[in-house]
This record gives C-alpha cells, structure tokens and sequence, in this order.
C-alpha cells in the first residue's frame, strides 16, 4: 500500500499552498513559489496544513477507530474539527468552505449524513474532492461508497463523479506502472462506462481528452481543481515541480496543490517528497501515525 506517498504527498502540497491562497496567477508569476514559506494570506507559520489536511486527517481517523466506513462517526469527526479546533497542528481552524459548514450545520440540526450535502450546481466546490482520498487505500471501495461519503457536505452528482474519477486515478497509479496520460485514461475509461448516458459525464470531457490546450483555471469549482491537478502532473516530472507548479497557479493554491500532491506522492513515491518540506510541518507525526494505522487495518 502506498498511504504515506499519498497522504503527506496531499499535506505537503496544502502547506505549500496556504500562505498564499487567493495571490493570483498573475501576482505569483512575478513573485513565484520556490520553496515552504509561511505567514503570508493567513499568517500562519511555514508549514500549517489546512482544512484540506484536517478533513483528511477527520475521515482517516473515523476509519481506523470504526474500522470500517461510518457516515455518521465522519461528520461527528469533522464536527470536532469545526467547533472544537481538532486535527489542526497547534493552531485554531482558519479555513472552512461555506458549502461544508452548511453540510456540517444541517448535521448538527438532525439531518441524516447523506443527506446534509448540498445538491444544487452552485454546490460543485472542491471541498469533497479535497478530502476523498483515503478511499483509495481501502480495498474494494466502491462508487457507491465514494459518492456518499462526499455527499455529507458535496452531493450533486458532479461532486461525486469528481470523487470517483480522483479514486480511480490514485487506484491505478497504486496497481500499474503507466504514465500520467495511460493513468487518467485507463480512470477515465472505467468512469464513463460506469457513469453512461449521465448528463454529468460532458463536465469530465476535457479530462477525457487529455486535452489541456485551453485555459487552465484553478479557482475552487471542483472541475477546475481536477483538471489543474492532472495538468500539473503532466507536465512536470517530479514530485516538487508538480506541487509547485500547482501552487503558482493561484486562487485556490492549497487545495490544488493538496489533490495534486496526493496523486504526485503516490505516483513518484514518499522519497521523492522533500525532506526538509516534511520536517517542516508542525506535528506531521500525527500524520505518520495514522497512516501507519490505516495500512495495518487494509493490509
């Protein structure tokens, strides 16, 4: 299993991207992201993790102590995080999407899980995508399994569909040794013939066609967070480059570079992270134990 590549693959990318969440494209074209910084957009110190880590963290930890997908223990987790500044390092939660605080608060109020996402089109933010990821390690996970575990805060079927399509691409680069293209095809095939006559499927089009020619948007609409995650891949070859290229695309910069830097951790392998960027995260042990954690329950 590659849990480790994956997970710190994504928190390394999300640390990168939170000082300067929101910088345009054009802002850090002329003042790029070479290396780990802090303060900054929120100014926190170099390496604070996000929401994007935190929900992670959140679902992870709801399946090793229930071994096993539970709907109702994963929003009392992220529950913990959004009142009680759980699964943050050492600092209060600074950062949380308006479509997940409504899932979360409609939760709160008695809703059941899978009912708690919101399901209009104006829904379709990366804040499901963000956090999906553990799935992957799970053997045998299914659509369906996916599609409801981003419903407790995303559930319009584009969401959901974004979800599996990321799933499916981490799940090849785990099984076969394929390039970037062959891994998001083989994905891509399986998606559309699964999904067949869903309206939704012309969203995933470009992505299809491995056609990035166009521009290139990397804002928080979960189409655009896949698609310039995928980019950032292809074009690049390491570890490094892909999470920084991602973070220099702008606007949303750490989630992008968290659902790069999870794909990129486990396409290139936990050794091809950098150290020194690892080492500088607060209480990234916490992470490793997890991990660890969630490899024995799977393995």
């Amino acid at each position: 299993m590659k849990v480790k590549d994956g997970i710190i693959g994504l928190v390394v990318g999300d640390a990168l991207g939170v000082p300067v969440e929101f910088y345009s494209r054009a802002e850090l074209k002329s003042n790029p992201i070479t290396d780990m910084t802090g303060h900054g957009t929120y100014n926190m110190p170099k390496g604070t993790w996000s929401d994007d880590s935190s929900m992670t963290m959140a679902t992870m930890n709801s399946i090793i102590n229930k071994k096993g997908i539970d709907y109702t223990d994963i929003m009392k987790e992220f529950c913990k995080w959004k009142d009680n500044d759980e699964f943050y390092n050492q600092y209060e939660r600074f950062d949380i999407g308006n479509t997940t605080i409504r899932g979360l608060m409609r939760f709160q109020e008695g809703a059941d899980p899978l009912n708690c996402g919101g399901t209009s089109t104006h829904d379709n933010g990366n804040g499901s995508l963000m956090r999906i990821l553990p799935l992957a390690f799970i053997p045998d996970i299914d659509y369906e399994t996916i599609e409801n575990v981003s419903a407790l805060t995303h559930g319009h079927g584009r969401s959901k569909i974004a979800c599996c399509l990321y799933i499916e691409i981490a799940k090849s680069m785990m099984k076969n040794d394929l390039t970037v293209k062959e891994h998001v095809k083989q994905a891509c095939d399986k998606i559309f013939e699964y999904y067949k006559g869903n309206e939704e499927l012309e969203h995933f089009q470009r992505i299809k066609d491995y056609d990035f020619s166009g521009e290139i948007r990397s804002g928080g609409y979960v189409i655009d967070s896949l698609e310039s995650s995928i980019y950032c891949l292809e074009t690049t070859d390491n570890y490094k480059d892909a999470v920084l290229k991602a973070v220099n695309l702008g606007i949303d910069t750490d989630t992008t570079a968290a659902i790069c830097g999870g794909l990129a951790g486990i396409y290139y392998g936990f050794d091809a992270i950098p150290i020194d960027w690892i080492e500088t995260i607060p209480h990234i042990d916490r992470f490793f134990s997890l991990c660890e954690k969630f490899e024995a329950l799977y393995d």
